[in-house]
Protein backbone atom coordinates (compact mmCIF):
# COMPACT_ATOMS: atom_id res chain seq x y z
CA UNK A 1 0.00 0.00 0.00
CA UNK A 2 2.79 2.45 0.80
CA UNK A 3 5.73 3.31 -1.42
CA UNK A 4 7.58 5.27 1.26
CA UNK A 5 7.33 7.21 4.49
CA UNK A 6 9.34 10.39 5.00
CA UNK A 7 9.79 12.21 8.28
CA UNK A 8 11.66 15.42 9.00
CA UNK A 9 14.76 15.83 11.09
CA UNK A 10 16.80 18.74 12.39
CA UNK A 11 20.04 16.71 12.53
CA UNK A 12 20.36 14.35 9.55
CA UNK A 13 23.62 12.76 10.75
CA UNK A 14 22.36 11.93 14.26
CA UNK A 15 18.98 10.78 12.96
CA UNK A 16 20.55 8.56 10.27
CA UNK A 17 22.84 6.98 12.89
CA UNK A 18 19.85 6.43 15.22
CA UNK A 19 17.79 4.70 12.53
CA UNK A 20 20.74 2.66 11.27
CA UNK A 21 20.83 1.03 14.73
CA UNK A 22 17.05 0.76 15.14
CA UNK A 23 16.20 -0.48 11.63
CA UNK A 24 19.24 -2.73 11.54
CA UNK A 25 17.28 -4.90 13.98
CA UNK A 26 14.84 -5.83 11.19
CA UNK A 27 17.51 -6.10 8.49
CA UNK A 28 17.38 -2.68 6.83
CA UNK A 29 20.56 -1.72 4.99
CA UNK A 30 22.65 1.34 5.83
CA UNK A 31 21.03 4.52 4.52
CA UNK A 32 21.64 5.93 1.07
CA UNK A 33 22.36 9.63 1.48
CA UNK A 34 21.39 12.17 -1.17
CA UNK A 35 20.77 15.87 -1.53
CA UNK A 36 17.49 17.28 -2.85
CA UNK A 37 17.50 20.13 -5.38
CA UNK A 38 16.64 22.43 -2.47
CA UNK A 39 19.91 21.46 -0.76
CA UNK A 40 18.15 19.45 1.94
CA UNK A 41 19.97 16.23 2.85
CA UNK A 42 18.06 12.96 2.92
CA UNK A 43 18.74 9.45 4.21
CA UNK A 44 16.89 6.52 2.62
CA UNK A 45 16.59 3.13 4.32
CA UNK A 46 15.40 0.29 2.08
CA UNK A 47 13.98 -3.01 3.25
CA UNK A 48 11.69 -5.59 1.62
CA UNK A 49 10.50 -3.18 -1.07
CA UNK A 50 9.71 -0.36 1.36
CA UNK A 51 11.55 2.93 1.81
CA UNK A 52 11.79 4.91 5.05
CA UNK A 53 13.27 8.35 4.50
CA UNK A 54 14.61 11.09 6.73
CA UNK A 55 14.81 14.60 5.36
CA UNK A 56 15.85 18.05 6.38
CA UNK A 57 12.78 20.19 5.60
CA UNK A 58 13.00 21.62 2.09
CA UNK A 59 11.32 24.86 3.17
CA UNK A 60 14.22 25.73 5.49
CA UNK A 61 11.99 25.71 8.58
CA UNK A 62 12.57 23.48 11.61
CA UNK A 63 11.32 19.90 11.44
CA UNK A 64 8.49 19.12 13.86
CA UNK A 65 6.70 15.88 14.60
CA UNK A 66 3.05 15.40 13.77
CA UNK A 67 0.62 15.08 16.66
CA UNK A 68 -1.29 11.82 16.24
CA UNK A 69 1.17 10.34 13.72
CA UNK A 70 2.81 6.97 14.32
CA UNK A 71 5.16 5.10 12.02
CA UNK A 72 5.03 1.33 12.58
CA UNK A 73 7.74 -1.15 11.62
CA UNK A 74 6.91 -4.84 11.24
CA UNK A 75 9.00 -7.22 13.33
CA UNK A 76 9.34 -10.99 12.86
CA UNK A 77 8.85 -11.95 16.51
CA UNK A 78 7.98 -10.61 19.96
CA UNK A 79 11.71 -10.77 20.75
CA UNK A 80 12.49 -8.53 17.77
CA UNK A 81 9.91 -5.99 19.04
CA UNK A 82 11.80 -5.85 22.34
CA UNK A 83 15.16 -5.69 20.54
CA UNK A 84 14.05 -2.75 18.36
CA UNK A 85 12.73 -0.90 21.43
CA UNK A 86 15.97 -1.53 23.32
CA UNK A 87 18.10 -0.42 20.35
CA UNK A 88 16.08 2.80 20.13
CA UNK A 89 16.47 3.60 23.83
CA UNK A 90 20.18 2.74 23.75
CA UNK A 91 20.62 5.08 20.75
CA UNK A 92 18.97 8.01 22.58
CA UNK A 93 15.27 7.44 21.93
CA UNK A 94 12.62 7.56 24.65
CA UNK A 95 10.36 4.67 25.65
CA UNK A 96 6.72 5.78 25.78
CA UNK A 97 3.31 4.39 26.71
CA UNK A 98 3.14 0.89 28.20
CA UNK A 99 6.25 -1.29 28.40
CA UNK A 100 6.90 -3.48 25.32
CA UNK A 101 4.70 -6.55 25.29
CA UNK A 102 1.50 -8.31 24.32
CA UNK A 103 -1.66 -6.23 23.84
CA UNK A 104 -5.19 -7.09 22.80
CA UNK A 105 -5.61 -5.71 19.30
CA UNK A 106 -9.41 -5.83 19.08
CA UNK A 107 -10.36 -6.83 15.53
CA UNK A 108 -6.67 -7.39 14.71
CA UNK A 109 -6.25 -9.93 17.50
CA UNK A 110 -3.29 -9.97 19.88
CA UNK A 111 -0.29 -7.79 19.02
CA UNK A 112 3.21 -7.48 20.42
CA UNK A 113 3.97 -3.74 20.55
CA UNK A 114 6.62 -1.30 21.69
CA UNK A 115 6.41 2.47 21.32
CA UNK A 116 9.24 4.99 21.45
CA UNK A 117 10.09 8.48 20.28
CA UNK A 118 13.07 9.10 18.04
CA UNK A 119 15.58 11.91 18.45
CA UNK A 120 13.21 14.43 16.81
CA UNK A 121 10.14 13.33 18.82
CA UNK A 122 8.44 11.19 16.14
CA UNK A 123 6.32 8.38 17.58
CA UNK A 124 7.55 4.99 16.34
CA UNK A 125 6.02 1.55 16.87
CA UNK A 126 7.66 -1.85 16.66
CA UNK A 127 4.90 -4.40 15.96
CA UNK A 128 4.54 -8.15 15.59
CA UNK A 129 1.23 -9.70 14.61
CA UNK A 130 1.20 -13.42 15.39
CA UNK A 131 -0.05 -15.47 12.45
CA UNK A 132 -3.44 -17.02 13.11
Amino acid sequence: MFSHIMIGTNDIEKSAAFYAKVLGVIGAREPIMNQAKSGAMRAMFMHDGSVFMLSEPIDGEAATCANGMTVGFTCNSPEQVQEMHDAAVEAGGTSIEDPPGLREGGALGPLHLAYFRDLDGHKICAIHRPKA
